[in-house]
């Protein structure tokens, strides 16, 4: 049967991609494209071009490219120079200090300095800006208190010298200088600010290698290659994002050669594109930086026991699941950490034995099983896979039943602890293992601060602190891998995947690599042979 949808599927596809060749342009200027800039999906227009407010990835996407931080990520997540030409941490390590290179321009020409970064963090922590994301920031000393109005600045935020520039922290945190390469981090010229205002979201012009030109809402945003760079000047004479909802368009639009990249690719289409010599090497697979999981409410029985917790890992083939429904596209997770974080080796996780998941369900006292709800959203994907779950649950003697919500009303459920259990990914804002254990497992955050599975266990609780506060990088690794190690024992989830990121380019697009963080993709580096 799935055959047979497949064929009609793909001639229905066919037969609509050629009425919409016949009537339909293909550039973002009438038919004509803008010459050497890369044409590139949106799925939707983006909220807001300001570093200080944007929440979501493609807005991140695009960020990276119109703006700069203190610091960036190398190809192995490590923090990496940028505007900082290098950097010390005192032996506390509350105090970091930053020397700035000296050659940095914003768009309009003017030098970048240690009072542009002062700026840039003060306004982000102020009320008035109404930042969703202080939290970034909110570490550092004085920061509370210029929040709350008592302190006309940030008393951690020194400027020492017009190209250096100190920060102190209330208390050591080990990954504070991993949350400088965020997005909320880059630094913006303080009189373009005030020039536009309110307005200062859709200008998106900073220190990147390139500069917002154009904004159409809902149909494209151009950006054109700043010239006045530091880094590498850009190949490509600008980047023109399409938005386009519509699954079906911009597969129609990227088969037509109107869009030379498709960021991600859809999943009912990853296997034609994947099993076609023309595309297959084509696609570009990123490894994630994700977990997704099947989240069991440890206050709630029967996960209030460890044993039958266990028990469910066990009694799902999670590897199947994947090859089957996802066509390989992740790695099996045998924990909480992605492989690209954690490095080798990899903890020995949960194989597939439904013997030992009915062994254990046993001495639990449900040798006969017991019915269970399994709280997801609204998603198709989403639901294939909870009746994947569903079934292997029901060989083992559990009868779960499916609950769909509304996105909100998810949350605001598994939130509360309503769910018995819930369907979810946590995806990670910096590449640090603390961004996974401590807001996902720390029972400081239980609810919505990310522990949704209300796990708590006063080693891991004890771990995770002087984890943060240890400098020495061996030192914290050894402290996260025994949080790990206990996770994985106590098993507050049924660990399922790390989904890779997998996109698609034209032939004529020289020089892309798929990234597992949004903001190592400044694509200075990318150009078009269109005699391709």
């Amino acid at each position: 049967m799935r055959t047979i949808c497949r064929k009609a599927g793909t001639d229905i596809f066919l037969l609509f991609f050629a009425c919409f060749i016949l009537g339909s342009g293909c550039g973002t200027k009438g038919n004509e494209r803008i010459p050497n800039h890369m044409y590139v999906r949106l799925k939707a227009n983006p909220v807001t071009m300001d570093p200080a407010m944007i929440v979501d990835l493609d807005s991140a996407r695009i960020a990276a490219k119109l703006y700069n931080g203190l610091i960036s990520f190398g190809e192995n997540l490590e923090p990496v120079p940028d505007i900082a030409e290098s950097w010390t941490v005192s032996s506390s390590g509350l105090t970091y200090f930053f020397r700035l290179k000296r050659d940095v321009k914003f768009f309009n020409s003017r030098l970048v300095t240690a009072a542009d970064f002062k700026y840039s963090f003060e306004r982000v922590l102020d009320p008035q800006t109404r930042s969703p994301r202080t939290w970034v920031l909110s570490r550092i000393k004085g920061s509370k208190q210029f929040i709350q109005g008592r302190a006309e600045h940030v008393t951690g935020i020194r400027v020492k010298s017009p190209y250096e520039l100190e920060i102190e922290l209330d208390e050591p945190f080990a990954p504070f200088i991993s949350l400088l390469g965020l997005t909320t981090a880059y630094v913006v010229p303080r009189e373009e600010v005030q020039h536009y205002g309110a307005d200062f979201s859709f200008q998106g012009r900073g220190t990147g290698p390139f500069v917002l030109e154009q904004w159409k809402h809902n149909q494209f945003l151009i950006l054109k290659a700043n010239r006045k760079y530091f880094g590498a000047k850009p190949l490509l004479a600008g980047i023109c994002y399409r938005i386009l909802p519509e699954d079906f368009t911009a597969l129609v639009e990227f088969e037509k050669g109107d869009i030379d990249l498709l960021p991600e690719i859809m999943t009912s289409e990853y296997g034609r594109y994947a099993n076609d010599p023309k595309w297959k090497p084509f696609i570009k697979t990123a490894p994630g930086l994700n977990t997704y999981y099947l989240g069991l409410n440890c206050q709630m029985p029967p996960f209030n026991d460890s044993r039958v917790r266990r028990a469910m890992n066990y009694a799902i083939d999670r590897r199947k699941i994947l090859a089957r429904l996802l066509e390989g596209r992740g790695a099996a997770a045998r924990g909480p950490l992605p492989p690209l974080l954690r490095g080798d080796p990899l903890p020995q996780g949960y194989p597939y034995n439904p013997d030992m998941a009915k062994q254990l369900l046993k001495e639990a006292g449900y040798p006969k099983g017991f019915s269970m709800t399994i709280y997801q959203t609204p998603d198709l994907a989403n639901l294939d896979i909870c009746q994947a779950v569903q079934a292997y649950l029901m060989d083992i003697g559990i009868n779960a039943r499916i609950v769909q919500l509304e996105w909100s009303t998810f949350l605001d459920a598994v939130g509360k602890g309503e769910a018995q259990s819930f369907w979810l990914s946590w995806w990670a804002d910096y590449p640090d293992e603390e961004n996974f254990l401590f807001p996902l497992f720390h029972s400081q955050n239980w609810g919505p601060g990310g522990n949704r599975c209300r796990f708590k266990d006063k080693r891991v609780d004890e771990l995770i602190s002087k984890a943060v506060k240890t400098a020495d990088k061996g030192q914290r690794k050894a402290l996260y891998r025994l949080v790990e190690k206990i996770v994985i024992e106590e098993a507050p989830w049924v660990f399922f995947w790390h989904k890779y990121s997998c996109s698609i380019h034209q032939p004529w697009v020289k020089g892309y690599r798929a990234s597992a963080l949004a903001v190592m993709e400044k694509w200075n580096r990318l150009f078009l042979d269109r005699r391709l």
